[in-house]
Order: C-alpha cells, then sequence, then structure tokens
C-alpha cells in the first residue's frame, strides 16, 4: 500500500502520521491489489480537514471530513470510504465481468487525439486533461458516477463499444449522453 500524505498549515507528526496509516490499514483487507492512498491534512482557523483518496482495483473512492480536531476528522473520513467501499463491494458482485478488447485504439480514439492536436483562438483558455475511456456497462458507470461523486463520467459502453457520457441531474434521476445511429 502506497500512503502520501500531505499537511497544509499544519506540522506532520510522527503520532499523526501513524494514526493515519493504522486507520488506513481497515481498510486495506477489502482490496486485493495494490491501494494508492492520497491523503491531504490541512488547518484553516478551528477546521481540521481531512480528504482521502483511495486508488484500488481501478475504483476511484473519495471522502472528506472537517471537524474541530484532527483525529476525529482522520476517524470520520476512514469510516466514511469504509462504508462506501463495503457499499461498491455489494453491488459490484452482481454484474458479470466485463467483455472488452483492452488495449486497441479505435477510430473515434485516433479522431479524438487528432482534435486535441488542433490550437485553439487566443481569446479562450482551455485546459486539457486527458482521461481513459474503459469500456463498462451503463449500470457500472452509474455506480462509479455515485462513488467518485462527480459532474459526469465519460465511458466506452461495453455492449456498443462506443463512447458515453453519463450524468446526475438536479431532480435525482441519470442522464446517458449516446451518439445518434
Amino acid at each position: 500500500m502506497r500512503v502520501s500524505i500531505a499537511a497544509r498549515h499544519l506540522d506532520m507528526t510522527d503520532a499523526m502520521r501513524t494514526h493515519v496509516e493504522s486507520q488506513l490499514d481497515k481498510v486495506r483487507h477489502h482490496f486485493d491489489r495494490v491501494i494508492d492512498v492520497d491523503v491531504v491534512l490541512s488547518v484553516e482557523k478551528h477546521r481540521h480537514t481531512a480528504d482521502i483518496t483511495l486508488h484500488a482495483n481501478g475504483v476511484r473512492i473519495h471522502g472528506k471530513d472537517t471537524s474541530s480536531d484532527m483525529y476525529v476528522s482522520v476517524d470520520t473520513v476512514v469510516d466514511k470510504i469504509d462504508r462506501q467501499i463495503l457499499r461498491f463491494k455489494g453491488r459490484n458482485h452482481r454484474y458479470q465481468p466485463r467483455k472488452g478488447k483492452l488495449g486497441e485504439v479505435s477510430e473515434l480514439e485516433q479522431a479524438d487525439v487528432a482534435a486535441a492536436d488542433v490550437a485553439e483562438p487566443a481569446a479562450r483558455r482551455i485546459v486539457r486533461e486527458p482521461i481513459s475511456v474503459k469500456p463498462m456497462s451503463v449500470d457500472e458507470a452509474a455506480m462509479q458516477l455515485e462513488l467518485r461523486n462527480d459532474a459526469f463520467l465519460v465511458f466506452r459502453n461495453a455492449d456498443t463499444q462506443e463512447v458515453n457520457v453519463i450524468y446526475g441531474k438536479h431532480d435525482g434521476t441519470v442522464a446517458l449522453v449516446e451518439p445518434e445511429k
């Protein structure tokens, strides 16, 4: 397990580092592959914030908590992440494994790379963020969207092999954007 701990406006003590690592051992047994954990501990006035992002088995899980004590914040955010992992694993065992050809680059992906090289007008400032478009079912994509707490998710539909976008609407429903045929 690779743990990266960063402290902002706070002196990182050995006791704090040991506490964070011992708390993270609680979630380690849930995964069979290497876990990467990024921990950011910060203090602003009287607010102690613990922000943890966990990458394991192809899943990204994020948790954040703020309280008046850093130890309490770390304990609470690890409990939140543990609940998210259990919820993910409970849902994940119902799904069939993906059947897709990994490593192949489609014409659509090649066109995306070629379009990314085109320069934009000087009036706009566009920041390019490359993403990996993984094959998954629509149900898996909805589950990943919920776990990530992101606005949207771009994925390759395992059934149609086309790039789709899924996003959460304000009324609690999830919308799927797919190309016309």
